[in-house]
């Protein structure tokens, strides 16, 4: 009781002053700074929901990221592969740059959940083909670089399906023979389109994809003095674009009846030829091996 009586006999405080309540806050803050700080993986810098982890020669992506991460950099490393559903958790994520790399495929679904996900470097890797699932659910991607991938020679023909926001696609260098003109006509916002540096050939599979490129050559600019065939032999060495409707009148011929009727009686002519030729020779050797046989008994 005497207790009680003191703490009653004491002042009140009264509320806390702003002052107080201000620095409170800011200490609060503070801590969660620091909270947050302590997600950035080692090796790597973070600030302002950028994620930088280039050049460190790292041969697989840090496993933990903030949560908020709108940029994450992982250029320039020794990183062979990307473990499925790794971008789960980010779906902030705006930039994404794994140049430079050693990066053979990706597995599929990678970009299911970073649905914000607008810039994309794949440039410098070991990327050999591009699948219809690479992107998947990935429709806010505005620029992808696939260059410099020396071993990239096959690109599906839904490899790009449903990025109707994609401007820049940047396919140059790698080791291309043909590319499906279905990889690109779903693209109706295609600004620029860099495919120099490969080894085309502009054979007549080619010409539909001429004939799209011509049709947009003022709408998408593209690298046309650096893409060149390189086979077949006859148009090899030269500009890609510079081959027009008349380098494919060859893949137009088609024959009408009196052709095929033609060939047909060329090809039974030949074969009587062909017979007769042989009779005859049957009979001059037969009249030859008789001969030899004669002079052989009269000298005996």
């Amino acid at each position: 009781s005497k207790m009680g009586d003191t703490w009653s006999q004491l002042p009140w405080p009264g509320p806390p002053h702003p002052a107080m309540l201000l620095v409170s806050l800011l200490l609060a803050a503070g801590v969660m700074r620091a909270d947050a700080g302590a997600s950035c993986p080692v090796l790597c810098t973070c600030n302002n929901q950028v994620v930088d982890c280039s050049s460190q020669r790292l041969f697989s992506v840090p496993p933990d990221l903030p949560m908020d991460t709108l940029n994450l950099s992982l250029a320039h490393n020794r990183i062979a592969a990307v473990p499925p559903g790794y971008l789960t958790c980010y779906a902030e994520l705006r930039v994404l740059d794994l140049r430079n790399n050693s990066l053979v495929e990706l597995p599929p679904g990678l970009f299911l959940h970073a649905k914000r996900l607008a810039h994309l470097d794949l440039s410098y890797n070991n990327l050999s083909h591009v699948p219809a699932d690479m992107f998947q659910e990935a429709h806010g991607l505005v620029h992808i670089d696939l260059s410099h991938n020396p071993w990239l020679r096959r690109v599906h023909p839904q490899a790009f399906q449903g990025l109707v926001q994609l401007r820049d696609l940047d396919l140059s260098y790698g080791g291309l023979a043909f590319l499906s003109l279905e990889a690109l006509e779903g693209l109706p916002g295609l600004v620029t389109l860099q495919i120099g540096g490969n080894p085309w050939v502009c054979g007549c599979a080619m010409e539909p994809l001429l004939k799209w490129l011509r049709n947009r050559i003022q709408r998408c600019t593209a690298d046309s003095q650096l893409a060149e065939c390189r086979g077949p032999p006859e148009v090899e060495g030269a500009p890609l674009f510079s081959l027009t409707e008349e380098s494919f009148k060859a893949c137009h011929l088609t024959l009408t009846l009196d052709d095929y009727l033609f060939i047909a009686f060329v090809g039974f002519v030949v074969s009587i030829a062909s017979v007769a030729t042989n009779f005859l020779l049957g009979i001059t050797a037969n009249c030859c091996h008789r001969w030899s046989k004669a002079n052989e008994e009269e000298e005996i």
